[in-house]
């Protein structure tokens, strides 16, 4: 296998990128001079060397702990629990969470063979039970997908019996769309979670 080929087939398992873009990327480097690809291939030498998740939470780090687990100003009685550690970061912009996190690692998936043993729980099971501070409210922050909330289904059965209210995030209509595009899922899940003005 050349060179060639053997690239555009690792860039290929990335998500989003099939063959056809995978050629194209391995080309565009091809064109660039050879410093650009020497630093990119240094930056995925330092990621797989230098980071992994916080021995906390799950979120990936340079240090032990990750910026948020480190943090002495966090609410420490709400933890926010997601399924993927790049969704730490979606909710951090909005810049209105102020507690901690807890990365699942994926969601359950019969079907793809991801049990409950393939995920943090029991990490979370921990810090709810080993904290210094008592968690008062576990958010569940699992996708609207099927597997996502047979997830929070599943967590909710685990963590309730440990004390924390269980709370999931509100579902409904994006800002800036019209009614009629909407799916119906969607407007149900509006009515359903609809607050007081």
């Amino acid at each position: 296998m050349s060179v060639i080929d053997q690239l555009s087939r690792e860039l290929s398992r990335f998500p989003g990128i099939g063959p056809k873009t995978a050629i194209r990327l391995v080309y565009f480097l091809m064109k660039r001079p050879k410093d650009e690809a020497f630093r990119l291939s240094q930056a995925i030498r330092d990621l797989a060397e230098r980071v992994r998740p916080c021995r906390r939470c799950g979120n990936y780090s340079e240090a032990d702990l990750c910026e948020v687990c480190s943090d002495p100003d966090r609410d420490g009685s709400v933890i926010c629990v997601v399924e993927e550690a790049f969704e730490v970061g979606a909710i951090e912009r909005t810049g209105r969470f102020q507690g901690f996190y807890h990365v699942l690692g994926g969601h359950l998936s019969p079907l793809d063979g991801i049990g409950p043993d393939d995920l943090n729980l029991q990490g979370l099971q921990d810090r709810i039970s080993n904290s210094e501070t008592r968690v008062a409210e576990i958010i569940l922050a699992t996708n609207a997908s099927v597997e996502g909330e047979a997830t929070a289904v599943y967590l909710e059965n685990i963590v309730r019996p440990l004390g924390p209210r269980v709370t999931r995030l509100a579902r409904g209509i994006p800002v800036g769309s019209d009614l009629e595009y909407v799916d119906g899922t969607t407007i149900a899940e509006a009515l359903s979670g609809r607050r007081e003005m």
